[in-house]
């Protein structure tokens, strides 16, 4: 055979190529596709297509003008293999006519010019397809570089005019994978116009016949893995020529086509217009029903049956076997040249498979929660589509085996959430404080917040499935005037339940969910800010916002079965009222009882019952908490309360600890001290000012040193004291009995305290009639007791004052009473504690006898 007529005549072309420098080019060449990875969007608008991607057909002839732009565009992929072979299956016609192959292989290289105008699949047959493809040839010597080369050409083609080849059959092979056969076309005879510038029309349907699945299946498989560097293609035919009735002879040729893999065309760009989910009619079932559009940039024309696939999720890890969760079917499809093909997709969910919804080793998350996660926060979720095992009956052998051979990555664009959850609020709260024997990373170490949760979410409008919210776990950043102040963690799940609001005009379907959530720690991270929240709820008139950024993670269930989304974001404000104004002279403490612990020289350890008032709209657990107690500004002590709950109104027998200890204050606090109790004792209206420390909840440092800025003044707590009126129920002394000739007198007094015995080791008093006439003095040095209870004193000496006023009234008064007041020097004992106190009273009721 003739060397002409076994040579590659594209490896020929492209040599010519070079030798012309680049200035001609033949279709066969051109880039069909845009090698385009992005990612479709999920927003419902069309993509933008870039018509500057898209290159010359052919190049022009030298002082030709720039075509327009839709001449400027290239035949994409199907075509440009077809109008390639076709083009390589012409010049060979071409050259195997001709004596001088070589000048005249040059020419037919330089000057063909193929322009497609249509490729249409007009049917898919049980072995491969019937297509149709339309073109026009002719040749243009005006681009053949070298003038010997175009002369011969041109003569050589004025001579022939015409050729004629017989119907032939065309194997593609893949070089580089074992000579694997790709398919066959028949193509039918064709009568081709030789001299320049006459064009012929091309048209005419080929069979084509499907090859080596696995071949195909192989070049699938690293196209979409991105591993396909090339792909060369070779084509190989017995063309039988004749022109005029002259036969030609038969010819054996083989061509190649090589595609860079920059010229391999990407998977197409798409966008879903529509994408709903529903029950399905069979119980354990879920319908999707899917329309996406993508845009046929081809001239290509075909009509693709219904075709079956399964959709799959990633596993655990890559390695993993792909997990099988639907199967769906399309609609028949209309593909047309240059315009939008619809696709309509209808998918059934059975079940849930358990290798979906498994927790992966060494991970706290199962494939199903990866895929959620993904999509939630916006981030394309990658699905896997093959072809079905099973398809249906009336899809082609040939098409089911590929198709099941080949798995597409599938990127599903995501859709995030942020907003999705319209108000998130909390009411009936409940604060409980840190537990002082808690570790540092114990959740117990930190303030808990209980109360009612109430969640409002919109549905998105895909969701028209039946679902209902049955658990709900979170975690919050809280926020005050868009400074962080805390965390909530809520770690465990809380119980919840839901209800599914219709839409209205305005808004669409929403969903309330309500928990009581109990315990969540509050991790304060900002001291000032929570400075700046407690200030306002101390002094504030207008309620607080407190911002709230949450993740939440919602327990559904579903048809389906019980479904966990992790980490959907949510946020909402926690409006939290103000304290009313006269809340802390409303609390109004009193002391049912005390008890003393412990007394040394300076202190005294004591216990007492207390009666408080709550008149806030909150609720709290108080395991531990140390304040120091002032007065004048000075530390006369602490008090602390464990294990307590506070409730909202009366608060009865609250156990108090307090530790009076002035010397804390220093020398002044020890005057302090003395002039309070015996204001105190005398009845005056006293004040306390209750003040954090740092260390009045034990680790909570950032907490302590916040509060330690407020101080709390509250009126000193009064005893109950047994008697009839509140006045009588105010004093310690109830009654005196002077004993004129004696000139003695005893004191009826009442302790406050209920346990313990009081010791007046010495007194100094004076009685005054009418405030201000004394009557008489009494100094007693021997001690004696005070007992809990009424007890009364030993008789005390009366030195009596004669010449005043007072003495005058006594005498008149032998045989009945009258109204005195007192005032008196005490050293009084307790225990180990002794101190010297003054004590004023006015009104004391006394008699008189002889």
């Amino acid at each position: 055979m003739p060397e002409e007529e076994t040579s590659p005549l594209l490896s020929a072309a492209m040599k010519g190529k070079q030798a012309s420098n680049e200035r001609a080019s033949s279709s066969e060449s051109t880039p069909l596709l845009s090698n385009s990875t992005d990612t479709p969007r999920y927003d419902g608008a069309a993509d933008e297509h870039d018509g500057d991607d898209a290159v010359s057909t052919r190049s022009q002839p030298a002082g030709s003008s720039t075509p327009p732009r839709s001449d400027r565009k290239s035949w994409r992929w199907a075509s440009w293999i077809a109008m390639g072979l076709l083009g390589a299956f012409v010049i060979a016609i071409i050259v195997l006519a001709f004596i001088v192959p070589e000048a005249v292989q040059e020419y037919a290289q330089q000057a063909t010019v193929i322009e497609p105008t249509n490729l249409a699949l007009e049917s898919i047959t049980t072995n491969g397809v019937r297509a149709r493809i339309q073109a026009n040839f002719h040749l243009d010597g005006s681009k053949v570089s070298n003038d010997h080369v175009r002369r011969v050409g041109r003569a050589a083609t004025w001579v022939a005019y015409q050729l004629e080849s017989a119907e032939t059959k065309v194997d593609v092979r893949l070089p580089d994978y074992d000579n694997v056969l790709l398919g066959s076309a028949v193509i039918p005879s064709l009568l081709i116009n030789l001299r320049d510038g006459d064009v012929t029309n091309f048209d005419f349907v080929t069979e084509i016949s499907a090859g080596d699945v696995e071949g195909i299946r192989i070049i699938a498989n690293e196209w979409l893995e991105g591993r396909l560097e090339q792909l060369r293609l070779n084509g190989a035919a017995n063309l039988s020529l004749k022109s005029g009735f002259v036969p030609l002879g038969t010819h054996a040729i083989s061509e190649s086509l090589v595609f860079e893999a920059n010229k391999i065309p990407a998977m197409p760009k798409y966008n879903i217009t529509r994408f709903n989910v529903e029950d399905g009619p069979m119980n354990g079932s879920m319908l999707a029903d899917v329309s996406l559009t993508a845009l046929n940039e081809y001239p290509v024309e075909l009509d693709i049956p219904e075709l079956a696939f399964d959709i799959l999720v990633p596993g655990c890890a890559i390695s993993d076997q792909s997990i099988l969760v639907a199967q769906a079917a399309t609609s028949d499809v209309h593909v047309h040249p240059h315009s939008e093909v619809e696709v309509e997709v209808k998918a059934v969910i059975r079940e849930l498979p358990d290798t979906l919804t498994n927790v992966c080793p060494d991970s706290t998350s199962s494939p199903l929660d990866n895929l959620l996660r993904q999509y939630m926060h916006g981030e394309p979720a990658t699905f896997f589509v093959r072809g079905s095992h099973h398809p249906d009956g009336d899809t082609p052998k040939w098409i089911a085996d590929i198709l099941s051979s080949v798995t597409v990555p599938v990127p599903f664009p995501g859709r995030t959430l942020d907003g999705l959850i319209r108000n998130f609020s909390l009411t009936d709260v409940h604060f409980s404080l840190p537990n002082p024997n808690a570790g540092p990373d114990d959740p117990d170490s930190n303030p808990m917040v209980s109360g009612n949760i109430l969640v409002t979410a919109d549905i998105p409008s895909e969701m028209n499935f039946g679902l209902d919210v049955t658990d709900v776990r979170a975690t919050a950043d809280v926020l005050y005037k868009s400074k962080k102040m805390g965390e909530l963690n809520l770690q465990k799940w809380q119980a919840a339940n839901s209800t599914k609001v219709k839409g209205t005009e305005d808004e669409g379907p929403m969903l309330k969910i309500q928990s009581r959530i109990i315990d969540a720690p509050l991790n304060v991270t900002d001291g000032a800010v929570f400075a700046s929240v407690v200030q306002a709820l101390l002094f504030g008139s207008a309620p607080i916002r407190l911002h709230v950024d949450a993740l939440v993670d919602i327990k559904v269930h579903t048809t389906l079965g019980n479904l966990t989304l992790k980490e959907v974001p949510a946020e909402g404000k926690i409006p939290v009222k103000p304290l009313p104004k006269g809340t802390v002279g409303s609390i109004a403490p009193k002391v049912g009882s005390l008890r003393i612990l412990d007394t040394t020289s300076d202190s005294i350890t004591l216990q007492a019952l207390v009666n408080v008032t709550n008149p806030t709209p909150y609720t709290a657990h108080m395991p531990y908490v140390n304040v120091h107690v002032l007065n004048n500004g000075s530390i006369l002590g602490s008090a602390t309360v464990e294990d307590l709950d506070i409730v909202k109104g009366p608060n009865s027998n609250l156990l108090v600890t307090a530790k009076w200890n002035p010397p804390m204050g220093g020398d002044h606090g020890r005057k302090i001290g003395r002039d309070l109790i015996s204001k105190y004792l005398s009845g005056w209206n006293t004040s306390i000012t209750l003040r954090p420390h740092r260390h009045s909840i034990p680790g909570q440092r950032i907490i302590c040193d916040a509060l330690s800025q407020f101080n709390v003044t509250l009126a000193a707590p009064r005893l109950d004291l047994p008697g009839d009126t509140p006045e009588e129920r105010s004093h310690f002394i109830r009654d005196a009995t002077f004993h004129f000739f004696s000139s003695t007198a005893t004191f009826t007094l009442v302790s406050p305290l209920h346990f313990n015995t009081l010791y007046l080791d010495f007194v100094n008093a004076t009685a005054l009639y009418n405030h201000t006439e004394p009557i008489g003095q009494i100094v007693y040095d021997l001690p004696f007791s005070a007992p809990p209870g009424k007890s009364v004193t030993p008789k005390l000496p009366v030195d009596w004052s004669p010449e005043s006023v007072g003495y005058d009234a006594i005498r008149k008064a032998i045989g009945g009473t009258l109204k005195l007041d007192a005032y008196a020097d005490v050293d009084m004992r307790l225990g180990n504690w002794k101190e010297t106190l003054w004590y004023q009273g006015k009104g004391i009721g006394a008699s008189v006898q002889l």
